[in-house]
Formats: C-alpha cells, structure tokens, sequence
C-alpha cells in the first residue's frame, strides 16, 4: 500500500483481531486507524470509524471465525468505503466454511460461495479493493468472488517451513492426516527436501471412515503431520496413531489454522499421541490457548509459594509457547502483502 504522494495507510481491525494487528503495525509503513465499537444487551452492534479515512489508503484486518464477527468485518468495510476510502485492502487471516466449498448432496448450501458473494457486495473505493485470504481449505475459493473485488490467496509456507523445521530435526518424515492433502504436503517435502507420507482412509459409511494404509515407510523415524487446520482434533489423533502404530518414533504436528474450541487442546495433550503442536495465530484462538497457558504456569508457581519469573515478551516474530503448544506469527506475512499492494 505504498503510494508515495499519499499519506501513510492505514490499518483497521476487527476486534479480535487486535494483538494481530498491532503486532503487524510493529514492522512500520501504516498507521493505526481507530473504531468504537458497543455491543448491546439485544445482539445489535454500534459502530463508530474514528480516523478520517476520507482519501486514504485503508486495510482492514478481520477475520469470519463466527457470524457476529463476519458481520462487523462486513459493516466496518462498508463503513470505510462510505466515509471516503481511496482503496481498500480486506486481510482475512482465517476464511470460515472453508470446506463447505462445495455441495455433496441435494439442497446443501455452498456457505463459502455465499460469504464471498456476501463480501463482494462491499462497495468499490475509487482506486479498487482487494481481499486476501491465508492457506484456504480449498484453492476454489478465490474464484466465488465476485465484481470489483480482487482475492488473492497468501500462503504462509514460509512460516509453516520453519515450524516443521523447528519441530522435525535432523530426520523426519512430513506427513498428512488425510490423502486430501497430499498435494501440500507433497509440496512441502519437495522443497524441505524430506520423504512424505500419507494416510489413506476407507468410508464405512455416511459419517464413519477407518484408516486403511499408510503410504510410506515410517518405522524408526520422526513423523511430522502437517494440516491446514485443527478443528477438534479427531482426525489428527487417528492419523498420529496409525502413524505410531506403523512404527513412528515420535508424532507432531504443524497447521496453518487452530480453531481448537473447548478443552480440545487439553484433550490432544492428554492422549499423549502427540509430542508438540505447533500452529499459527491467524485465528485469535492460538493466542487465547497461549494467554491461558501463561494463566495456568503463574497459578502453579503461585501455589508453590515460590517467586513468580520475570515474564518478558518475546517479538511475536518468533514462536510462542512451551514444548508441546506453540504458536508462530503470521504477522511479517500480512505486514509485507500490505507493503506490496
């Protein structure tokens, strides 16, 4: 978003998009644009845009992990374009109802082409509007998009090789939860430069699958899983079993996207399948798992009566977290698309 004759861009965000945000304001280049924002005891939501966006380059950073939070990052874009925006740049770190893509059987709703019809309504600034979308479920998504808005799917592998990097060692096999995404992880490994597996899982019926094979040999070695998201971690349990079954000295695992809902986090930490999951803040679940967690070390240390550490936050650049849950950011990723736009 560098125009040089213009002043600087700025950056909006949903609300639960905050710390991302502020943490991509820390690479420079944009400015802080600021809402009020009041929700009432009915459900409805007041908004308020509170820096002059007339004439300005504006982003806005705002992710669909529930329907009231669509609906602000909706509002607020539409909002922004009415008081003047000379552009807009929407960052949707997490896109929801990415794998309702498409429709299986009679009358099923495609709810990942509706929400992009939806955000294609956003009415056109003068200089045009772009929406950037992070590792989508399906690479046919973009394509739902509809009029004046331009999608443009980022990919944060660079991000992804590091973790795996971090996690795997010196000798591991890449490895995926299902054949559904053997074309990333293949992907990957040719350019990590590491043998790949796979699962493969035979249908019982409508709803039950039972894995059936695994690709690659895999006894003896180090398995890391890499998905693009973790729900509630189901299918990741199956696939890091069958892999331990087959011989894996040890499992972890690496995804773009942690929706983790509930206790699900303490569920795959009790089954003791996984040695480490390693994921990234693209969804504001991560960080409330990191927050809970740094929670739960200070009641212990409290209850031991002994002296709490010096707690020293380190550069969201770098991963996040203790041995088994971490978290890397996505924040260089944005604040460089924006740069570039």
């Amino acid at each position: 978003m560098l125009h040089s004759s213009q002043p600087t861009p700025l950056l909006f965000s949903t609300r639960a998009y905050d710390s991302l945000c502020d943490d991509v304001l820390a690479h420079g280049g944009l400015e802080k644009g600021r809402v009020e924002v009041k929700d009432f005891p009915d459900g409805e939501r007041y908004m308020r845009i509170l820096t002059t966006v007339a004439g300005r380059d504006v982003a806005l950073m705002g992710g669909t992990i529930s329907d009231s939070d669509t609906m602000e990052l909706y509002d607020l874009a539409v909002g922004l374009v009415k008081f003047g925006a000379r552009s807009l740049s929407l960052v949707i770190p997490y896109y929801a109802y990415s794998t309702m893509e498409r429709a299986v059987l009679p009358g099923e709703i495609v709810t990942a082409k509706t929400r992009a019809r939806m955000f294609s309504c956003i009415p056109a600034p003068p200089f045009g509007q772009q929406a950037a979308l992070i590792d989508l479920h399906s690479e046919g998504i973009p394509h739902y998009f509809e009029g004046d808005i331009t999608p443009v799917h980022l990919y944060a592998k660079q991000v992804v090789k590091r973790a795996i990097q971090r996690v795997g060692g010196d000798n591991y096999v890449l490895a995926s939860t299902d054949a559904g995404r053997a074309k990333w992880v293949q992907s990957l490994g040719d350019e990590l430069g590491v043998d790949v597996s796979f699962i493969f899982k035979k249908r019982l019926d409508g709803e039950r699958t039972k894995i059936s094979a695994v690709s690659a040999h895999v006894e003896g070695k180090h398995v890391v899983i890499y998905d693009d998201m973790i729900r509630t971690g189901g299918s990741l349990l199956s696939a890091a079993r069958a892999y331990r079954d087959a011989g894996a000295i040890s499992v972890a695992c690496v995804a773009t996207h942690a929706l983790l809902p509930g206790n699900a986090l303490e569920k795959i930490r009790n089954s003791g399948v996984l040695t480490c999951v390693c994921v990234t803040d693209t969804h504001p679940r991560a960080r409330e798992l990191l927050t809970a967690q740094a929670a739960a070390s200070d009641a212990s240390v409290a209850g031991t009566g002994a002296a709490a550490p010096a707690v020293q936050r380190v550069p969201f650049d770098l991963p996040q977290g203790n041995a088994f849950f971490q978290v890397d950011s996505v924040a260089s990723l944005i604040a460089d698309y924006l740069q570039s736009v």
